[in-house]
């Protein structure tokens, strides 16, 4: 383990970064906490990021938190991995893919194909 990121999964909805970041500071000094949540509803994904000082300290947290219980439910602790290239977006470009042939005759301007489903 090289990196100082944790990854914390299986959180209630209703856990707070100030909440997340008083139980890691048992562990040292918390440079960061960011609980992820729905860019459309700003609801908590049940996932957050946490960030300690030292590796000495995100390996500690790693050993007493994982699969430790939280508001009743046990906790996923591990190290952050980097996002996968799949995660990624490129450059320019419709990430919605395709082309929906947006001249006259209906194309849409989504990105999508103009196939009507026939299942």
């Amino acid at each position: 383990m090289n990196n100082k990121k944790l990854y914390v999964g299986n959180l209630p909805f209703s856990a707070t970064e100030d909440e997340l970041r008083s139980i890691f500071e048992e562990c040292g000094s918390v440079v960061s906490v960011k609980i992820i949540t729905d860019r459309e509803t700003g609801r908590s994904k049940g996932f957050a990021f946490v960030e300690m000082n030292t590796l000495e300290e995100a390996v500690e947290a790693i050993n007493r938190f994982n699969e430790a219980s939280y508001q009743g439910r046990p906790l996923k602790v591990t190290e952050a991995k980097p996002p996968s290239q799949d995660f990624k977006r490129g450059g320019g470009g419709n990430s919605r893919g395709g082309n929906g042939g947006g001249g006259g005759g209906g194309g849409n301007s989504r990105g999508r194909s103009n196939f009507s489903a026939r299942w």
